[in-house]
C-alpha cells in the first residue's frame, strides 16, 4: 500500500516560513491519516477521503480557501479516476459546495459522469450537498486588492491499495481572477488520470498542463513500458518549448512513487506505512 498527495505550489508561502511549515505539517498529518484509512478501504475510497481532507483545510486552494474569479464568485473543479475500471468522473465550475470531490464520486454511478456549471451545482443540491461558502477572508482581501496568484493552487492524491488497485483524485479552487467559464485541467485527463499501470495527479497552470496532456502522457508511457522516472523525464521535457508550469505526483502498479515539477516549489507528502516524506 502506498499513498502520495500534493498541495499545489508555494506561490503564496515561499516567503512566509510559518505558512510553509504549516502546509508541510498539514500534508504529513493528512497523508498519514489517509494511509490509515487505506488499510481498510479501496484506493478509490481513499483518494476521495484524502482530497476531502485537503479541501477542508484553508491552507490549500481547493474547497475551503478557493480562489475568487474575476466576477467575484468562487467556482471549483474536481475529478477522480479508478485505474482498473478506467472510469472517470468530475465536476467543473461547481459553486458553493464544501467538497467537490465527493460530488464527483457520486457521479461515478451515473451514465453522464462529468457535469459543469449550474448542472454540477444542481446535481449536488439534489444529492444532499447543502449550500456552503468556501470563501475565506484572505481570498476576499486578495480579490479586493486585485492581487493575482500564480495560478498554481490544486490538491491531489494517488493511492495504491492492498489489492493492487490504483486510484487518483484532484481538486482545485482555480487560479484566481480568471474569466468566468474558464476550464482548469483538474477535471480532464491532462490533470488527473489512472489505469491499471499508473496514476497521476497534476498541479500548476491548467492551460500548460492541458497543452502537454501531461497526466495521460505519463500514464500511457508507463503502460508502454517506460519506467516511472523516464516517463516523467520525457513528458516534462516536452513542456520546455513553452516553459510549461506543472508539477505531478504518481504511483505505478509496482508501488514506485515519483514526483517532479518544472518550477521547483510544489509541496507533496508520501507515506507507505514506514517511510514518510514531505517536500516544499
Amino acid at each position: 500500500m502506498k499513498i502520495i498527495i500534493h498541495g499545489g505550489f508555494f506561490s503564496e508561502s515561499s516567503t512566509n516560513h510559518e505558512t510553509k511549515v504549516a502546509k508541510q505539517n498539514a500534508l504529513l498529518r493528512i497523508v498519514k491519516d489517509s494511509y490509515g484509512y487505506l488499510k481498510t478501504h479501496s484506493a478509490l475510497e481513499t483518494v476521495v477521503y484524502a482530497v476531502s481532507l485537503l479541501e477542508d483545510d484553508e491552507l490549500f486552494n481547493a474547497g475551503i480557501g478557493s480562489q475568487i474569479q474575476s466576477d467575484g464568485k468562487i467556482r471549483m473543479s474536481a475529478s477522480l479516476m479508478e485505474g482498473e475500471t478506467q472510469k472517470m468522473s468530475g465536476v467543473i465550475n461547481i459553486e458553493e459546495v464544501k467538497n467537490p470531490v465527493q460530488v464527483a464520486q457520486i457521479l461515478l454511478n451515473y451514465e453522464d459522469k462529468v457535469l459543469g456549471g449550474s448542472g454540477a451545482t444542481n446535481f449536488a443540491r439534489q444529492h444532499g450537498f447543502e449550500k456552503f461558502s468556501t470563501e475565506i477572508p484572505q481570498r476576499r482581501a486578495e480579490y479586493q486588492a486585485k492581487l493575482k496568484s500564480t495560478g498554481t493552487g490544486t490538491v491531489g492524491c494517488v493511492a495504491l491499495d492492498s489489492n493492487g488497485k490504483i486510484a487518483v483524485a484532484t481538486s482545485t479552487g482555480g487560479k484566481g481572477f480568471e474569466m468566468p467559464g474558464r476550464i482548469s485541467d483538474s477535471a480532464t485527463v491532462a490533470g488527473n488520470y489512472a489505469n491499471a499501470f499508473c496514476g497521476v495527479s497534476l498541479t500548476g497552470v491548467g492551460e500548460d498542463i492541458v497543452s502537454g496532456a501531461v497526466a495521460a502522457k505519463i500514464v500511457t508511457r508507463v503502460t508502454d513500458g517506460f519506467s516511472l522516472d523516464k516517463a516523467f523525464e520525457k513528458t516534462f521535457k516536452e513542456l520546455l518549448p513553452y516553459d510549461g508550469f506543472a508539477g505531478a505526483i504518481a504511483i505505478d502498479r509496482d508501488g514506485n512513487m515519483f514526483h517532479q515539477d518544472s518550477h521547483p516549489s510544489m509541496v507533496f507528502a508520501s507515506f507507505d506505512g514506514e517511510k514518510e516524506e514531505v517536500f516544499g
